[in-house]
């Protein structure tokens, strides 16, 4: 997880904070403090003055740590400028903050990581940030994705994991990229593959941890960061900076 803090949002390693690289954390922390992104806060004090004057939500609830913990799919809202993020990965793997309407804000999608029976033989699941959920819908299986009312805390609908579905990519080589699931291949003893094709027609395969189910057949019940997941070759990027530079002339 990163810890998003209000600078426009700074990205840190909490862990960075403490132990033999201590010091580098620091640093590499004020740095990217300075890098701001919403323009919000540029220095350490301001950061922290923005977070403790409770202005900040993280899946509706006021935060005042500004080391508090926030990762994929999490909502974050900033009430007295009208605004909400979600949290979710460019095509690069790197965490992007997407903003979103008030709507769309009101619920997020959790992966299913686990399903158990607990103390008197009540069934629950666990989501992929750690939410324990009781009486979950007996049609839920572990690696769906449920959509969460964030008020309630209750499951709005879920989406199966099975070729056809449209996935968000949350890890490996191929994190932030975006895609239709085409098939499953069973290892036993080693990792289970999925094979996934963007919307441009390429093809590449990952883990199934890895693989996030964001809608049902090609319709995305979130919407999409700029791109819609699709990564360009080194060749595509250099030839639409081109392009660019060459319509401002």
């Amino acid at each position: 997880f990163f810890c998003i803090v209000v600078y426009g949002f700074v990205a840190s390693y909490s862990s960075l904070t403490s132990g033999i690289h201590a010091e580098y954390g620091k640093q590499w922390y004020q740095r990217r403090v300075r890098g701001n992104k919403l323009k919000y806060a540029l220095t350490y004090n301001e950061t922290k003055k923005v977070t403790m004057s409770r202005a900040i939500k993280v899946d509706g609830k006021v935060r005042t740590d500004m080391l508090f913990p926030a990762g994929f799919q999490d909502v974050i809202t900033i009430e007295k400028t009208g605004e909400f993020f979600r949290m979710l990965f460019d095509v690069k793997g790197r965490f992007l903050l997407h903003r979103v309407k008030k709507e769309e804000a009101a619920y997020k999608l959790c992966g299913v990581k686990s399903l158990s029976t607990a103390a008197k033989g009540i069934p629950v699941l666990v989501t992929h940030d750690g939410r324990t959920i009781r009486y979950p819908d007996p049609l839920i299986k572990v690696h769906d994705t449920i959509k969460l009312d964030i008020e309630s805390g209750k499951i709005l609908d879920h989406i199966k994991f099975e070729p056809g579905q449209l996935a968000y990519i949350t890890g490996g080589q191929n994190c932030g990229r975006i895609g239709i699931i085409t098939h499953k291949e069973k290892h036993p003893g080693s990792f289970d593959i999925v094979h996934v094709k963007d919307s441009v027609g390429h093809s590449f395969a990952t883990r199934l941890s890895n693989v996030f189910p964001i809608g049902k057949g090609k319709q995305a019940w979130i919407s999409l960061p700029k791109g819609k997941g699709v990564r360009l070759s080194i060749a595509e990027e250099r030839d639409r900076k081109l392009a660019a530079k060459a319509k401002e002339l």
